[in-house]
């Protein structure tokens, strides 16, 4: 008689599969995890922005120091002894004044200085290091700390113009070239000062000072304006 087999007994089957949950400690943990290597990431991009800016800056500001340095280096020459250069500001001291409650230069060979200066410090100006930072060049004239504050104002102005004239004039013996009064038109400034200034000596009052002023670091070089070149007929301080 043949025995029936019997199917051997399983275990039940589960309906479905369990679906994978990890635990929240775990949760927590690759969020932290997530989170410090972002703030690293950041942190060294932060860095290394602050450390190129820092270079940039130090280059900069050693680039502007060695190009003041090449225009402090012209008063040596003998023909420019008493120039000096303080800061960013070159002062003529007593080799460039003016007649006293006038804009007019003391002496004709006030004028003549500064036609000789002037094209040197140019020469400083076109080379790279300069040009890639120079801004502008302001003249700034100054006048007495007695008397009417505006009367005072517009004679430090007109006196700072009275540099410009002898700079862009064509009818001097030693003229300047058109290169070099192009480059004053665009670059130079007139500016004024009257008795607010801590000069006590009203000679000193009578006097311009040449300020070089440099761009920012985030500033960029704007193209120079296309400016007709003045011919150098007439002053306006003339008239």
């Amino acid at each position: 008689m043949l025995g029936i087999e019997v199917p051997k007994r399983r275990g039940a089957r589960e309906d479905g599969e369990k679906p994978f949950w990890i635990s929240f400690s775990d949760l927590m943990t690759a969020l932290m995890v997530l989170f410090l290597v972002a703030m690293a990431v950041a942190l060294m991009a932060v860095t290394q922005g602050l450390q190129q800016i820092k270079k940039e800056t130090e280059e900069r500001d050693k680039t502007i120091e060695s190009c003041v340095s090449d225009v402090a280096t012209l008063t040596q020459l003998g023909e420019f002894k008493g120039v000096t250069v303080r800061g960013h500001s070159i002062d003529f001291g007593s080799l460039v004044q003016f007649q006293d409650k006038e804009h007019r230069f003391e002496k004709p060979g006030d004028e003549r200085f500064v036609r000789q200066f002037i094209p040197r410090v140019l020469d400083v100006a076109r080379s790279n290091k300069c040009d890639k930072w120079l801004k502008r060049v302001v003249v700034e004239g100054f006048a007495s700390k007695t008397g009417d504050y505006l009367f005072n104002l517009n004679l430090s102005y007109q006196r700072s113009q009275r540099v410009l004239c002898a700079l862009l004039s064509t009818q001097v013996p030693d003229a300047l070239s058109a290169r070099d009064r192009s480059l004053i038109q665009t670059l130079f400034l007139a500016g004024g000062s009257s008795f607010n200034t801590a000069s006590s000596s009203a000679a000193q009052m009578r006097r311009v000072e040449i300020k070089l002023e440099f761009r920012d670091l985030a500033s960029t070089k704007e193209a120079p304006p296309d400016i007709p070149l003045d011919p150098g007929l007439r002053c306006p301080n003339d008239r």
